[in-house]
């Protein structure tokens, strides 16, 4: 089993708690397959999950989704673009 580098906090599938496990230990096979960091792993590569591990994240787990795609801006009419007005500096030799 690999060793964590760092500590790290997962959400356990079963309880719904956060669990800490701490750098230096090795987690339950269940929670080793929940963190994905490479850099929390001493090998510098999360464990190979087994097949004990595949199911240990729900579906609706946010760990396992990518984050959603961020809305597009609305494209503004070059016209109604409205402009703050410009700022002038002082002449220092007035």
């Amino acid at each position: 089993m690999a060793r964590l580098a760092s500590t790290v906090y997962v959400r356990d599938p079963e309880t719904h708690q956060w669990v800490t496990c701490d750098a230096g230990t090795e987690p339950e096979q269940r929670l080793a397959a929940l963190i994905l960091t490479p850099s929390a792993w001493e090998e510098g590569q999360p464990p190979v999950a087994g097949p004990d591990t595949a199911a240990a994240a729900p579906p609706d787990d946010p760990v396992r989704h990518e984050a959603p795609a961020p809305e597009p801006e609305p494209e503004v009419d070059p016209e109604k673009k409205s402009r703050a007005p410009r700022r002038t500096t002082a002449k220092a030799d007035e």
